[in-house]
């Protein structure tokens, strides 16, 4: 003979107990996954930090007023593995010898294979005249690019945006950059915060007079 006890529901208790282990096994999923994410992403972020970016400092005046002088950079040095470096990129190179480089930074006009001439203020690439970054700064000196300079196959051709007070590719001294120089895409400022890339050069007070 089956005997219940009064006010004893076993479907009840059951319920309840189904509902507690369920918290319980949720309690434990999350706790899991803190537990294992938190040092995978600390590993990423600094496996990004050590290989993917690299960090300078402005050396000088050519790239004003988009970057001065002691400006703090981050360089994307990922970027060029995945593609080659685009006409009007910021970038961050070697310049000088394998003993002594340092790091500079222009933009890129010309890419490999073009020919660039610079006459009456204008930049020609491939016989057509381009849209300059650097705004309505007129390009004085043409320098060796006053003639038709044909580019290398991993040769770029780079500009400063204050070239009127600036040295860059149309200084025999100064030449081209190689590809293999390259060290990334100028990515960020961090002192004063801003992405290199979206940055846009706006007139001065003085240039709309």
């Amino acid at each position: 003979m089956d005997v219940k006890f009064q006010g004893y529901d076993e479907d009840r208790y059951d319920f309840h107990h189904r509902e507690k282990k369920e918290k319980r096994r949720k309690i434990f999923v999350k706790l899991l996954f803190w537990i294992v994410s938190i040092p995978v992403t600390i590993f990423f972020a600094t496996l990004i930090c050590s290989v993917l970016i690299e960090k300078t400092k402005v050396n000088n005046n050519s790239m004003e007023p988009v970057l001065s002088k002691d400006d703090h950079i981050l360089i994307n040095t990922l970027s060029y593995r995945l593609h080659d470096p685009r006409r009007f990129d910021v970038i961050v190179y070697e310049k000088g010898d394998v003993d002594h480089s340092i790091f500079d930074i222009k933009r890129i006009y010309g890419l490999p294979g073009e020919t660039i001439q610079i006459k009456e203020g204008m930049i020609y690439i491939n016989g057509k005249v381009i849209k300059d970054e650097a705004g309505d700064v007129e390009t004085l000196l043409g320098g060796i690019a006053a003639d038709p300079v044909k580019l290398g196959e991993n040769e770029y051709f780079v500009l400063a945006d204050n070239r009127n007070d600036s040295e860059d590719s149309r200084f025999a001294g100064f030449g081209t950059v190689k590809r293999k120089n390259i060290i990334g895409k100028a990515w960020i400022r961090t002192n004063k915060f801003g992405f290199v890339n979206s940055m846009k050069i706006k007139k001065t007070e003085e240039q709309t007079k």
